[in-house]
């Protein structure tokens, strides 16, 4: 499952060699790998193919519009959580009818920008944005369809700042809530109030209860209890939106289920329903699909012998170790022979914050080495930014056996365009 390989003690992405790729382009850049994108996405639309599905790739994890392209031509829908989203998606080929809009925020032109995009449908995550929609949509006098997401109270057994399915998270509706909707305002539908909300139709429930998902128990869980709300309250459906999350192996500690074994549990407890169901992966698609390549500018050494390697990428560039304290195994482009040693990898901002990780062991690491931090296709580019005024670095993907630019390095014009 690995396209990134050593050969001679050079490190390889898909045949190409990373150091060539470097000596071209210049460092920091993020390297992507098509063919692990491609093979990812069909695990998991083959591990459902036995029911009517649709697998929607969730842009916020990389929203790159060739990797959004890859994946739109293997059938993909995308998951989006913005109108930038939504415009990316629209240029990346996809058709509107296979994009979902979730998020807790969605602003009133948004969701006009929505409709009248005619995307698939809305997953709702409160009554006001219910509301919301309801009110858009007869000044448009235009039909869009909305699935309400329910917050199952499930711990994902992930990290606190990506679980997203337990009460006290802002996400979704709880089911005492998501209860009196149904009593009340979803059921004027079709009910009591049929004019106030005749161009809503409510075709789906939803559910995602986070990310970096590595057991399937919470999601059986998560699952169990939705449908139990379905039934008690005879919610007549088509879509059953499943989330995504499915977990990817950050370091060999990790031992994260496959699609297969996810659906050989979730599948089964549909029984006869027809719903169509819908997932949201990114992560497990995107994650280990792409590495950061940076060249080390310093050693340094303090009085307590601790050892630095000073990078040319930074937190602006990463910030998953400082945001959430990651794991990313960092590895040397160039492998050499001698005794481990250990060294923080830092980058150059003025944060302590500012690392890739900290009390790695490597081989001796010296001026003008590469080093590849790797599972960095999700949420990796996708969470980057200017901070220090530095120049978001560039985004290359091996295609068919070649390096592509997708997208380039942002210059110091850049930086200050639109000031």
């Amino acid at each position: 499952m690995d396209n990134f390989k050593y050969k001679n003690n050079k490190l390889f992405c898909d045949g190409v060699s990373v150091e060539k790729i470097a000596q071209k382009y210049g460092t920091p850049f993020y390297l992507y790998s098509q063919k692990h994108l491609v093979d990812r996405f069909r695990d998991i639309d083959n591990a459902f193919s036995k029911v009517d599905h649709l697998v929607c790739f969730s842009v916020k994890t990389n929203s790159n519009l060739t990797i959004l392209r890859t994946l739109v031509k293997l059938g993909a829908g995308l998951d989006i959580v913005s109108v930038g989203e939504l415009f990316r998606a629209l240029k990346a080929g996809c058709s509107p009818q296979k994009i979902v809009y979730a998020g807790v925020g969605k602003r009133p032109d948004e969701i006009k920008y929505a409709i009248k995009s005619d995307i698939l449908l809305f997953n709702v995550e409160s009554l006001s944005e219910f509301e919301m929609i309801n009110k858009i949509s007869l000044k448009l006098k235009k039909k869009i369809k909305v699935a309400l997401r329910i917050n199952p109270d499930v711990d994902a057994k992930t990290h606190k700042y990506i679980t997203t399915g337990k009460k006290e998270n802002k996400f979704g509706i709880d089911i005492v809530t998501a209860s009196k909707i149904f009593y009340s305002s979803v059921g004027a539908v079709a009910l009591n109030r049929p004019k106030k909300y005749k161009y809503i139709d409510l075709v789906g429930i939803h559910l995602h209860i986070g990310s970096q998902i590595t057991l399937v128990e919470p999601y059986v869980e998560a699952v169990k209890k939705t449908l139990a709300f379905i039934d008690e309250f005879k919610i007549d459906i088509q879509f059953f939106n499943i989330g995504g999350g499915f977990g990817i192996e950050y370091s060999d500690k990790d031992k994260p289920k496959t699609p297969d074994q996810f659906a050989n549990k979730i599948l089964p407890l549909l029984g006869v329903r027809k719903y169509k169901i819908i997932m949201e992966p990114g992560r497990y698609v995107a994650g280990n699909s792409g590495v950061l390549i940076t060249k080390v500018n310093y050693i340094k050494e303090n009085l307590s012998k601790k050892k630095f390697a000073i990078c040319d990428a930074a937190m602006n560039d990463l910030i998953r170790p400082s945001l959430y304290n990651a794991y990313h195994q960092i590895l040397p482009v160039v492998k050499r022979n001698g005794k481990k040693q250990c060294y923080d990898v830092v980058g150059p901002i003025c944060e302590t914050g500012d690392f890739f990780g900290k009390d790695r062991k490597l081989t001796e690491v010296k001026q003008n080495d590469l080093l590849a931090v790797k599972s960095a296709g999700a949420y990796g580019f996708a969470m980057s930014g200017n901070y220090n005024s530095r120049p978001r670095c560039a985004e290359i993907m091996i295609v068919k056996g070649k390096a592509q630019v997708i997208r380039k390095r942002e210059t110091l014009e850049d930086l200050v365009r639109g000031e």
